[in-house]
């Protein structure tokens, strides 16, 4: 029998065709983990061709997931293991493994003419990506899954389909994970279509079998015994679905129906394929014809009264901005969900960056401000999703949400929250005592909020628009002085919104070396901090979340340490922002425009360079 070793982490990565179903292998491998109890952060990497051709570099797609006993901030650097199911997947994809790494290869598809599509020079492929040979589990998986099949009715093609199964139960066996957790995952999927459940997993079952017949020339397998975690209920979760679920949770305690008007988009369109399951909870979502008819809808929505929402990418921001705009003018309670891509233009549509905050903060004409907020994280993307609508009910105002491709693909094991327990949420409705006299732009002197009247409220008929408008009655106005006072009036009620401290983690109270950031790049600079601090480094980590308006003690954090250095996937976006709002404020940069996550090995180099220099 062989040995069973203890791990407190590893990262594993699927890699292979677009079609060969990596990423629901990787999904299942990282589902079954966080059901185990185990902390995970995962990567989909896959190209932007809608089905490159069969075998091609190109067309190869990758699922990382790291599986940790404690909390894990990220999917990895490297691979403890990599799968790869053709020649292709191994000539890309090796690059991401450790020079120790376990590499499954699926030999069938390591024939000459695989080979040669994937531009590999000889025969011997190993001896020329300079592998060696004991660290790889050679595997006939396809022959092997047309022997477990062979007496199902499925035809070539469809038994073709279950391979990434047999390479998850290969997975599984050397992980030492629970089949039955699997299964029940895939007889769920599968529900409608049992007979397509059950090959599945009697192919899971063969390539767990393999593994544990054969050894698969491995010296032993491995567990990950979970730290104790809080007490509750724990699922799986995307960033998008996180989304959609705090946008329901939100309507849920304002006691409103949400309404999402979106065009699809990558890397957004999941938030509305999620929303779209949940009529049942009053949810109404339009797939529009346009990004343009998708905001104006959702502002005809918030104008009736529901909380409305729209979701994009970049691009699709440029096309909604018009409208946007009109929710400014209009104080009407709107959720802007932007899930950052590369750009410009179509750019990397499948790759994660963070160069929309500039066009979050100012891509609209005239004075229009918004407030702004970015997710951290998967499981944020609930939390944040939730604040924006707090905020843009309370407020009466646009409010945008910012995520990332990188967070809203990837997922991380959520504990379920109570909705009891979540903060109550109050719209800014029209007050009773305004019945018969209302004004659609008095406000209150507590927040700067105009009052919320919605359509077939007796005594409380209205009208709102484009135009600019006077002061509390809402006529259209064309005077220099009132135009003057509205454009501050809006500013400074989203001036005027409390938000949290910013939170400084690490060496608070000593560091010689503040690290920055906003949204999704917490975990790598959090894993950056925790590696320069193990050796021996005094550093910090400041993340913000909360862009506009900034938290009251920005300028105090900024200037507390010697050393700040502002880290952003763009071209320095997040710093410009803050030397313009924190006056004389010293920031260096460390900047990425790549389409892909930091590398934290890279990150702890550069900033260890700078800290010498």
């Amino acid at each position: 029998m062989l040995e069973v070793k203890q791990l407190d982490q590893v990262v594993v990565r699927f890699s292979g065709d677009s079609g060969d179903g990596m990423q629901l292998a990787g999904n299942i491998f990282s589902t079954v983990s966080a059901i185990a109890g185990n902390s995970i952060s995962t990567f989909p990497d896959y190209p932007a061709d809608i089905r490159a051709p069969q075998g091609s570099l190109t067309g190869v797609s990758g699922f990382q997931v790291h599986i940790g006993a404690e909390q894990v901030y990220t999917p990895g650097d490297l691979c403890d293991v990599l799968v790869c199911m053709n020649a292709a997947a191994l000539k890309t994809q090796y690059r991401f493994a450790k020079p120790q790494a376990t590499i499954i290869i699926d030999t069938d598809s390591f024939r000459e003419a695989d080979l040669k599509k994937a531009e590999f020079q000889t025969d011997d492929y190993l001896a020329e990506m300079n592998i060696d040979p004991d660290r790889v589990i050679l595997c006939p998986l396809t022959s092997l899954v047309k022997e477990v099949l062979k007496d199902s009715e499925m035809d070539n093609k469809s038994m073709l389909k279950c391979r990434n199964m047999f390479a998850l139960g290969l997975v599984c066996w050397l992980f030492n994970r629970d089949l039955q957790l699997v299964f029940n995952f895939i007889k769920e999927k599968f529900a409608k279509k049992p007979a397509i459940a059950e090959a599945n997993c009697s192919v899971v079952q063969a390539g767990y079998d393999y593994g544990h017949n054969s050894h698969a020339s491995v010296p032993s397998t491995y567990r990950i015994e979970s730290s104790q975690k809080t007490p509750g209920r724990y699922m799986d979760i995307t960033g998008n679905k996180a989304t959609a679920y705090g946008l329901m949770a939100a309507a849920e305690k304002a006691g409103l129906r949400l309404y999402l008007g979106s065009y699809p988009i990558t890397p957004a369109t999941d938030i509305l394929h999620e929303l779209a399951k949940h009529k049942s909870m009053g949810v109404i979502t339009v797939q529009c014809e346009d990004e343009i008819s998708g905001a104006a809808s959702a502002i005809g929505a918030a104008f009736g009264g529901a909380l409305a929402v729209t979701s994009t990418s970049g691009p699709g921001m440029c096309l909604k901005s018009e409208a946007m705009n009109l929710a400014v003018i209009d104080e009407l309670p709107l959720v802007i969900i932007d899930v950052q891509r590369g750009g410009p233009s179509t750019g990397l549509p499948t790759k994660s960056e963070q160069t929309d905050l500039l066009q979050a903060l100012y891509g609209r004409n005239g004075e229009s401000p918004m407030p702004v907020i970015a997710a951290t994280s998967p499981t944020d993307c609930f939390d944040k999703a939730y604040a924006a609508c707090k905020i843009a009910l309370e407020h009466l105002t646009p409010v945008i949400l910012l995520t990332d491709a990188f967070i809203a693909n990837g997922s991380a094991a959520w504990r379920i929250p109570a909705v009891a327990d979540l903060p109550e949420i109050h719209p800014h409705r029209a007050l009773p005592e305004q019945k018969d006299r209302y004004q659609p732009y008095e406000r209150d002197e507590a927040n700067g909020a105009r009052y919320w009247a919605v359509p077939g409220q007796e005594g409380y008929a209205h009208i709102i628009g484009g135009l600019e408008k006077e002061n509390n009655s809402g006529v259209i106005s064309t005077d220099p002085d009132n135009h003057n006072l509205m454009c501050r009036l809006r500013a400074e009620k989203v001036g005027r919104i409390a938000v949290p401290p910013l939170e400084v983690l690490g060496d608070k109270d000593d560091a010689a070396l503040l690290i920055v950031g906003f949204g999704g790049t917490f975990g790598h600079l959090h894993a950056a901090m925790d590696a320069l601090r193990q050796q021996g480094y005094k550093v910090a980590q400041a993340q913000f979340s909360y862009i506009n308006p900034l938290p009251a003690n920005t300028a105090e954090v900024l200037r507390r340490y010697p050393r700040v250095v502002v880290a952003e996937q763009n071209s320095g976006q997040l710093a410009a922002y803050l030397r313009a709002q924190v006056a004389g404020v010293q920031l260096q940069q460390y900047n990425e425009i790549k389409g892909q996550p930091f590398n934290v090995a890279t990150l702890v180099s550069e900033l260890t360079q700078m800290m010498i220099d």
